[in-house]
């Protein structure tokens, strides 16, 4: 959907003159005085160490260090001991502006040839440092007024990380850390990143079997059968959605020769995240997006102002060539599938096209107890299109929020060069945003590949175009998933939605008859009559997060009931088998979000 690659935590940070690009609110204020703070006290515990950069970052702050040995854990008490006594000291944070020139002398004096480089690849001719105690660092600023107002925070882990996000650079070590104005909140953070620990869909994805990552093929998961269970679901779920909606779906090839994506411009902006392929000569690509295939479609026919709107859905696999360093689980792979779709219309139909997706986006993240938010970004300084196609799709974009009744935020100058689009974020049930859908106008596409439609007036006429995706890849999705839900996925989407337990062998017959209800009745289930205490495979059954357990011995067998127990404990006890295949079946056909068989 978008041409630029995305960039590298580093690059986030850093303006391209290479000095610090400081947020001024007072929460990230606070933060990265915090990192000062930190770099002094690892100044003081290991004078040999050089420091780089260290910036606040959502809900934090790192700084990176070079240093031939990493930080050990006790290494981060002792920081964090270090800056309890800097906090105390109560230094001020002093700004002093020197000239350039002046400022690399001073820094390459002091052995610090990270700060040199970054101050030889300024134009600026005068420069900030900011001072606290016996400490100085290159810095924009704004800090806090002194270290005393650092009162509240806590050093979090330390990892590698290559200077500024290239593997080509030198490893250094990074620090993470954590502060905030209060102990309360404090308290309350570092309370949901040990929830996030336990959630954490890595290692939830290893507990409950659902996929695997082998280094034969880095940053490609490898989806066990409870996995793909999950794709699957997901999947069904989105065609139905789609096709209630009018959406066509295509298939399109994943090698592509080079020439649709110099035509498309994908070429000179994402050439470095492509795997290229050489073949007879020819150079091909396997593809990181699916709009260029889609406008192909589009051209298979000729198209009359009555085809319009036409909605394409493609939900081929996506490769892009992403830096080993930045693979992370699901959240951030080199294959992937894509919810993707591409809408042709006119544009006094935008609008109404707009409506209907905003519409599709609610009603998507409702049945997954998400709640969304809206970010409308309009039209960059850059930027492709007439005055009056820019007026009219954004015009478009604000009625359609409206008229969905949608609060939303806007993010002037943000938008695409080639059109505006609304981003939306989810929050999660920790409280954490992730950013999915995106609904995106496109000028561009429709002219560098010539389509046209038919107009009332028998002129040709150029469509708009539409990018969206609802949640972007199935990957990453299940990633967001695994760990709102904590792998405790709702009925539909589990995995396996029962599990048979026989109370003793004696009862396997009846078991085996209770799981064969199951399948009949197109329940995921399994029959667990292995020779081991009934509490035994209870307890393994809620580790698996499985939603229900249909406990069967003699009485259960002789009234043709089961004894009902839900994953959280709640044991239901006995009822009709008919009556929980029943509440099965709704559940699951209704995408409830709770258990709710039984409790009738």
């Amino acid at each position: 959907m978008g041409t630029s690659a995305p960039l590298s935590e580093e690059e986030r940070h850093l303006k391209l003159t290479g000095e610090f690009d400081c947020d001024p609110s007072p929460l990230a204020t606070l933060r990265h005085s915090a990192s000062h703070v930190m770099a002094q006290a690892v100044k003081r515990l290991f004078p040999g160490v050089k420091v780089a950069i260290g910036p606040a970052i959502e809900d934090g702050f790192y700084y990176d260090f070079a240093k031939a040995e990493p930080f050990a854990p006790e290494d981060l008490a002792k920081i964090e001991a270090a800056m309890r006594d800097i906090v105390s000291a109560d230094y001020p944070f002093e700004r002093q502006e020197l000239p350039r020139e002046q400022a690399i002398a001073f820094f390459r004096e002091r052995g610090e040839p990270y700060k040199v480089e970054i101050l030889e690849g300024l134009d600026a001719p005068r420069v900030s440092l900011y001072r606290q105690g016996d400490f100085i660092d290159l810095c924009r600023g704004p800090h806090v007024p002194s270290t005393g107002h650092v009162k509240y925070f806590k050093l979090l882990s330390s990892s590698g990380a290559y200077w500024r996000g290239d593997e080509r650079n030198p490893m250094l070590q990074r620090i993470y850390g954590t502060a905030w104005p209060t102990q309360e909140e404090l308290e309350k953070h570092v309370w949901r990143l040990e929830e996030a620990k336990k959630r954490d869909h890595r290692k939830l994805g290893r507990e409950l079997d659902l996929y695997v990552f082998h280094d034969v093929s880095p940053g490609a998961p490898v989806w066990l059968p409870h996995g793909w269970t999950l794709v699957r679901e997901l999947e069904r779920f989105v065609r139905e959605v789609l096709d209630a909606r009018g959406y066509q779906e295509i298939s399109t090839p994943i090698l592509v020769n080079k020439r649709l994506w110099e035509q498309s411009g994908h070429w000179e902006h994402f050439r470095e995240n492509m795997f290229l392929v050489e073949s007879e000569e020819q150079t091909f690509g396997l593809k990181p997006m699916n709009c260029p295939e889609s406008t192909l479609v589009y051209r298979h026919a000729l198209r009359s102002y009555r085809d319009l709107p036409l909605r394409f859905s493609d939900m081929g696999r996506l490769h892009r060539n992403e830096r080993s360093g930045t693979l992370t689980g699901l959240f951030r792979v080199r294959q992937f599938t894509q919810d993707d779709a591409h809408i042709y219309c006119r544009l006094d139909q935008l609008q109404d096209e707009i409506t209907s997706l905003l519409e599709l986006v609610r009603e998507w993240y409702k049945t997954f107890d998400l709640q969304p938010s809206f970010k409308l970004a309009t039209r960059p300084a850059k930027r492709l299109g007439t005055e009056a196609q820019w007026d009219a799709a954004e015009a478009a974009l604000h009625q359609a929020l409206k008229a969905n009744g949608l609060a939303y935020q806007l993010d002037p100058g943000e938008g695409t060069f080639y059109g505006p689009k609304i981003d939306v974020d989810i929050q999660d049930a920790l409280g954490r945003r992730w950013q999915v859908a995106t609904i995106q106008v496109d000028f561009q596409q429709p002219d560098r590949f010539a389509l046209e439609y038919i107009d009332a007036d028998g002129q040709a006429k150029r469509p708009v175009m539409v990018h969206r995706a609802i949640f972007g890849s199935f990957e990453r999705f299940v990633g967001i998933l695994t760990e709102h839900y904590a792998g405790a996925f709702p009925t539909w989407l589990a995995p396996v939605q029962a599990r048979v337990l026989p109370v003793s062998e004696k009862h396997q017959e009846y078991g085996r008859a209770v799981y064969a209800k199951l399948r009949d009745a197109r329940v995921r289930g399994e029959l667990d009559d292995r020779n081991e205490k009934l509490g035994y495979r209870i307890r393994e059954a809620q580790l698996k997060k499985v939603p229900y357990m249909l406990v069967v011995g003699e009485r259960e067998s002789q009234n043709g009931t089961v004894s009902l127990r839900h994953r959280t404990g709640e044991d239901r006890g006995a009822i009709p088998l008919d009556r929980v295949l029943a509440d099965l079946a709704r559940e699951i056909a209704t995408r409830a979000s709770g258990l709710t068989v039984g409790r009738s």
